[in-house]
């Protein structure tokens, strides 16, 4: 078998539902799909029995232990050469597997990835956080799915390695959040290629409002400081951006507060630079996605991620910089489901 689809999930049937059906649909059809039940408290056995005789998919269940290990559970129990890991809450075009295909069959690589786009059935928060996710003016582009000069490091939302590579470098280590990262850091250092497929994009409804968007991205800023300890060298200075533009904000409203006790008018001119930049936000965004609601929600969601970024990678360089205190310690409290 060509392809084996892992999907581990966690309390999410109705999204294993949606990403089953699109799976029912592709124009490729040498695939199998394991499903590994997290520790679920609301199981999807039933939905995945509902797939049987359309599919050939094999559901397990096993006590929670994060993404992580529930993949390597699931690769352990594959049958195809290349793994397409999948998070639950993707849904697949007609198309995904016959353009991985043909990436492979023009370009063989070791590993790959796609990116993600925002479907027209998706709310208009949904919308609003896929633009923040990938839009030039919050992350650079890095995960819009555009080719770069540097290396290209899969995401587990739309990832694929050869079975055999994945076995080789022991597969996602326990980390809970920036496990992918790690992951893709190591088929570098194992010497392994690895390339963007462009073509490969799955829909990706990410979270559903922006409290839950907000401890995401804070746990992502959490995970880039565990990932910078695991792999020193591996942090950018595109990583600490987030971070200067939570305390460049902060400072900016603290410092037109005192000029305006002070009576200063130039309390004005130093709002400039965050009223410019909610502008371009919400003008491409709005350009972009036909609607000036989403525009308006899209400077909430870039200002949620950068904010969550910032704070989570400050507190995290924190504990474990200043304090040295171990990896799970900035994730008290703070996981989401």
């Amino acid at each position: 078998m060509k392809y084996s689809v892992i999907i581990p999930v966690f309390n999410r049937p109705d999204e294993v539902d949606e990403l089953l059906e699109s799976l029912t649909g592709q124009t490729e059809k040498d695939f199998d799909v394991v499903v590994v039940e997290d520790g679920s408290a609301n199981p999807c056995e039933e939905v995945c029995r509902k797939y049987a005789d359309r599919l050939s998919i094999h559901y397990f269940a096993k006590d929670n232990s994060g993404p992580g290990p529930s993949r390597n559970y699931g690769v352990e129990r594959a049958e195809g050469d290349y793994v397409l890991i999948l998070d639950s809450d993707c849904v697949l075009p007609p198309g995904y597997m016959e353009a991985v295909s043909k990436e492979l069959e023009s370009d063989p690589c070791d590993a790959f990835g796609g990116p993600d786009r925002a479907h027209e059935s998706f709310t208009q928060v949904q919308k609003a956080i896929s633009y923040s996710m990938t839009s030039f003016f919050t992350t650079g582009g890095i995960r819009g799915g555009k080719k770069k000069m540097d290396k290209f490091y899969p995401r587990s939302f739309n990832m694929g390695v050869k079975r055999s590579v994945y076995n080789a470098l022991g597969g996602f280590s326990r980390m809970r959040f920036g496990e992918d990262i790690d992951f893709s850091i190591r088929i570098f250092k194992g010497g392994y290629k690895c390339r963007l497929f462009p073509d490969a994009w799955v829909w990706h409804k990410r979270r559903t409002d922006m409290d839950k968007f907000f401890r995401q991205v804070f746990n992502s800023g959490i995970a880039r400081i565990n990932l910078m300890k695991r792999h020193p060298g591996s942090l950018k200075l595109v990583h600490l951006l987030p971070a200067a533009f939570t305390v460049g904000v902060i400072l900016l409203l603290v410092l037109s507060l005192i000029l305006r006790f002070l009576g200063s008018w130039i309390w004005i001119y130093t709002l400039l630079p965050i009223e410019i930049y909610c502008l371009l936000i919400f003008i491409d965004s709005s350009v972009k996605n036909k609607s000036m609601s989403i525009g308006i929600l899209s400077v909430e969601a870039a200002f949620v991620q950068l904010f969550g970024y910032g704070f989570g990678f400050i507190k995290a360089w924190w504990q474990r910089c200043v304090l040295n205190k171990g990896e799970f310690s900035a994730y008290e409290k703070n996981f989401y489901d």
